[in-house]
């Protein structure tokens, strides 16, 4: 990856200096006597501002031992995002320095800067861990990156556009040796975890195949009559490495919509549904199964199989079925005994005395988080994996983007999930993708 020194030039030519450093209020001040030492807590940076941003934000100022010090986007503030309420990165600061002000009885707080550009938070050595919560072709950019600069992420799924892309996220992660949390929360919800701990010791016998309600993919953006770039809306950098495009509000609206008129519905910045869902419902698929770190061999195309869905083949293992199952669940294990099915809020079962079953002490147990960033900031302490590291989150995007291939391409396709490489030169193409100057991995 190119310096960011590079894009630095072709972007804030104009910049002087940094801006001054924040001041950590102590404990004391803030009146929460709870809250750690300033040296016992982990000043984090947030990049992208946007619903999910700004929900990750909610979710770690309240964690006594998280000092936020920067928030970054290049949106300074709009409605341009999923749900109510300005999103950018002005109500961002704003949101932390009324939240540290309050705690504290004071009138202001000025401690957290906000930023148009991301590497103004990666340059700062006060800064120990950043959130990311970008466009899908932002993700191994901005990982790489972010390894480069020493520090411990927490990033939204799915892991990466490509597979490429992905393993080159491993690789950084590892070499730098660093703490990853994939946003795949699910794998901190207790129902998931209790569905897949019944699928893993025989609960509903030897398990048959494994139903994920997935959708479809993204599409290119149709053509569309240019409009107007927003008032110190930096669509350039939002584009970043993809291809150069003319704005369009449909583009880059960041709504949870991932069949039009967001950037989720659109090829160079999505893999759509089946990415942004999978990441979810594949993950735990594997979970379930024990298959994290592995890959599929073939990915049977609707056409050729059995239950006219796509079905993802891992060796000798039970097939992933791309579709709703008969039973209740957005993931569904049927069993020879039996089935489970789990969404968020709900579990589901066969025997209705396997919802509420005690595990023995001799059966198989799982990591168990029950909150997701809790347990990336107690992994940055201790210097271990989280529950849905960048390795997991990796073998879950790999399922995704198979299948997106797979799709693409409407044809049956065999991989080999060691060299994450197709026996199939036109699928091969895919696994990888240019990225638009100056920007590359």
């Amino acid at each position: 990856m190119k310096h960011s020194m590079v894009s630095r030039r072709h972007f804030v030519k104009s910049l002087a200096s940094a801006a001054a450093l924040p001041i950590v209020i102590p404990a004391s001040a803030l009146g929460r006597s709870h809250r750690p030492a300033p040296s016992e807590r982990i000043n984090m940076g947030f990049i992208g501002m946007g619903s999910m941003g700004m929900h990750n934000l909610r979710g770690f100022i309240e964690k006594p031992d998280v000092q936020v010090l920067a928030v970054c986007d290049v949106n300074p503030a709009g409605d341009n995002y999923a749900g109510s309420g300005l999103k950018g990165r002005e109500p961002a600061r704003e949101f932390v320095a009324s939240t540290y002000a309050m705690d504290s009885n004071m009138s202001a707080y000025t401690g957290c800067d906000a930023y148009s550009f991301f590497w103004q938070i990666l340059e700062r050595d006060d800064i120990d861990a950043v959130c990311l919560a970008l466009p899908d072709h932002w993700h191994a950019y901005m990982a790489v990156a972010a390894a480069k600069a020493g520090k411990d992420m927490y990033s939204e799924k799915p892991l990466s556009r490509t597979i490429h892309e992905g393993r080159l996220m491993v690789k950084a992660v590892r070499k730098y040796d660093l703490v990853f949390q994939t946003g795949s929360q699910q794998r901190s919800d207790q129902r998931f975890r209790h569905a897949c701990e019944l699928v893993r010791n025989g609960y509903i016998g030897e398990i048959q195949k494994v139903y994920a309600q997935v959708g479809g993919i993204s599409r290119p953006f149709p053509h569309q009559e240019a409009e107007s770039i927003p008032e110190n809306f930096l669509y350039e950098l939002w584009l970043g490495n993809a291809p150069s495009a003319p704005y369009h509000g449909e583009r880059v609206s960041g709504a949870y919509n991932t069949e039009e008129k967001a950037w989720r519905a659109w090829r160079p910045y999505s893999a759509g549904h089946v990415a942004d869902w999978g990441a979810h419902n594949f993950d735990i698929s594997l979970w379930g199964l024990g298959l994290d770190r592995s890959g599929p061999v073939k990915i049977v195309h609707a056409s050729d199989a059995e239950e006219e869905e796509l079905t993802l083949m891992y060796s000798d293992n039970p097939p992933i079925i791309k579709k709703k199952g008969p039973h209740d669940g957005m993931i569904q294990f049927i069993g020879s005994k039996g089935w489970v099915g789990v969404s968020r809020g709900e579990l589901w079962a066969s025997d209705e005395r396997l919802l509420t079953l005690e595990m023995k002490s001799s059966d198989t147990r799982l990591y168990h988080s029950d909150d997701h960033r809790r347990d990336f900031l107690n992994s940055v302490k201790t210097r271990s994996n989280p529950v849905c590291d960048v390795e997991i989150g990796h073998s879950s995007s790999v399922a995704c983007l198979t299948s997106e291939i797979c799709m693409r391409l409407e044809r049956t396709l065999e991989f080999n999930p060691i060299k994450e490489k197709f026996h199939d030169e036109e699928a091969n193409h895919l696994l990888t993708r240019s990225m638009r100057a100056p920007w590359s991995l």
